[in-house]
């Protein structure tokens, strides 16, 4: 085996390894949902969880997963390639220092002045007197994970510089286990149950810390308290960094901003628009992000030895990889919607209506999926070129066009949490056709002719796929009539067909193995 086919082999290999563990780790996201929505349900105490866990998720995505890594592996890639073990280590230590404690701060910030920013992210909250005290305390439980998990972010960040992917992609199933066994084992010694939860997600930072530490610590990388604002890789990170913060950040702003109108509508509306989110992030993770973050390192060493014709054949792949992928999963969720939620959700506390009022929202979601999905691909072309400030103007025209929709459609028209998910989808393919018309104009991306063509193969698949859903929903019996498992077996046998008919027309349309070989 030549050493190009070799490399094509390790690529693909990477990919999947982390969609692997994505994957797992999704299905683990899930049992938490459902654990925590039987003891929940969709009541004032799911709702304000959901919402207070979402202050720290976004900073961490934004400042540790999102902009951080992205600027960070470009500039270690470049220092892997062009720089001594010495100066390495030296960027390693210093930009430790600076993330951690820039996170350590922006924590002991937020729980000081807890009612501020529970005021700021969740004003529907803040004028309920009992509600308001639940938020401040459990903002203040969670928000530590915040250090943790930057800190985790940042070890990931290293051991994928080092193409070690599958430990930081598994690392999430300690956060989804923690959750369970709290809300599974020890909401009898809180007076609320929801406080149980909250300590789980406290615990869980921790154990994700100890998963990292140790391939950090084989690799004799273990970083030391070193500050140096002169050194010229830390300055490097920050100026891409800063703008970042905005542009790797940006499905997770626009959700919160959801979540925010959200907590100003009738109770359940977080939960509601929480869940259909999770199930979105399922083919949003396993595929789009798993991609992203293989294909970041590959993109960024391409771009630092100035190979043009090889940036553009591996960002070429990573697109159409996304919209093989996207589209039919995008058609999948719409047309099972309910199917889906009924099975996972409808138990406990969570009623008919709930998984009633999900599927509108998730359904809405689905017509947004595969913009979602490219513009993780498409950020990452940028920040390889180490441009981040177009992904940062974009980010800003998406966030205020989604807080006009928000108003509009959730409020003016009253659509609620529906007109939510709306405004976000509706806003992500306005980011999507931006971030693709600055690739092509300034030739970052070259559409090659068989993107087009494979795109077209995708249509008449996904035709075959619609034709199939359509069909079983015009035929099918009551659903809410047959018992949990028959059906669990019979979803199960509309997702086995549904995709051995798209991936059917799609080999049949020449589509080979060898494509994920690259």
């Amino acid at each position: 085996m030549n050493s190009s086919k070799k490399e094509k082999v390790k690529a693909s290999f990477k990919t999947f390894s982390v969609s692997f563990w994505t994957l797992i780790s999704r299905v683990f996201g899930v049992l938490r949902d459902i654990t925590t929505t039987y003891v929940l349900g969709a009541g004032i105490a799911h709702d304000i969880f959901v919402v207070m866990l979402k202050i720290p998720n976004l900073f961490r995505r934004m400042v540790a997963e999102g902009a951080f890594n992205q600027a960070f592996i470009p500039v270690l890639t470049e220092y892997k390639s062009t720089k001594s073990k010495e100066e390495l280590k030296s960027l390693l230590d210093i930009s430790f220092t600076a993330i951690s404690s820039l996170v350590l701060t922006l924590s002991i910030i937020f729980m000081i002045f807890a009612p501020i920013i529970v005021l700021i992210f969740a004003p529907g909250f803040y004028f309920d007197p009992l509600k308001k005290d639940l938020a401040i305390e459990i903002l203040r439980i969670t928000f530590p994970y915040l250090f943790f998990i930057s800190i985790v972010a940042f070890f990931g960040s290293v051991l994928n510089s080092f193409n070690i992917f599958s430990i930081p992609a598994a690392t999430p199933i300690a956060f989804n286990l923690s959750i369970i066994v709290g809300a599974t084992f020890f909401t009898e010694y809180f007076q609320l149950p929801v406080l149980a939860i909250a300590w789980g997600v406290f615990i869980a930072g921790i154990l994700q810390l100890l998963i990292n530490l140790i391939p950090i610590i084989k690799l004799k990388l273990i970083p030391k308290f070193k500050l140096n604002f002169n050194n010229p890789g830390l300055k490097k990170i920050f100026i891409l960094m800063l703008p970042g913060i905005l542009s790797g950040g940006i499905i997770q702003i626009n959700i919160l901003v959801d979540t925010i109108f959200a907590s100003l509508l009738k109770t359940g509306s977080p939960t509601w628009l929480y869940l259909s989110d999770r199930l979105i992030q399922l083919p949003l993770g396993i595929f789009a992000i798993a991609a992203a973050t293989v294909i970041l390192p590959a993109l960024s060493s391409s771009s630092a030895t100035n190979n043009v014709l090889e940036f553009n054949r591996k960002f070429n792949w990573a697109i159409k990889f996304i919209f093989l992928l996207g589209i039919p999963s995008s058609i999948g969720l719409y047309f099972l919607s309910y199917e889906i939620i009924n099975i996972l959700f409808l138990r406990g506390e969570f009623s008919e209506l709930d998984v009633i009022n999900t599927s509108y929202s998730l359904k809405a979601f689905c017509f947004g999926l595969v913009a979602f999905m490219t513009i993780k691909i498409l950020n990452v072309g940028f920040f390889a070129k180490q441009d981040p400030k177009t992904p940062m103007y974009v980010a800003l025209l998406s966030l205020f066009l989604n807080v006009g929709l928000n108003w509009l459609l959730a409020f003016k028209f009253g659509y609620g949490h529906v007109g939510l998910a709306i405004g976000s989808v509706i806003s992500a393919i306005v980011s999507f056709i931006v971030l693709m018309f600055f690739l092509l104009k300034r030739s970052i991306l070259v559409l090659e002719t068989q993107s087009f063509v494979f795109l077209f193969k995708i249509i008449i698949s996904s035709l075959g796929l619609l034709t199939f859903l359509t069909a079983i929903h015009m035929f099918s019996s009551n659903w809410i009539e047959l018992n949990l498992l028959i059906q669990f077996i019979s979803l199960s046998a509309i997702i086995l067909v549904g995709s051995s008919i798209y991936f059917g027309l799609m080999f049949v349309q020449g589509l080979r193995i060898n494509f994920f070989r690259e």
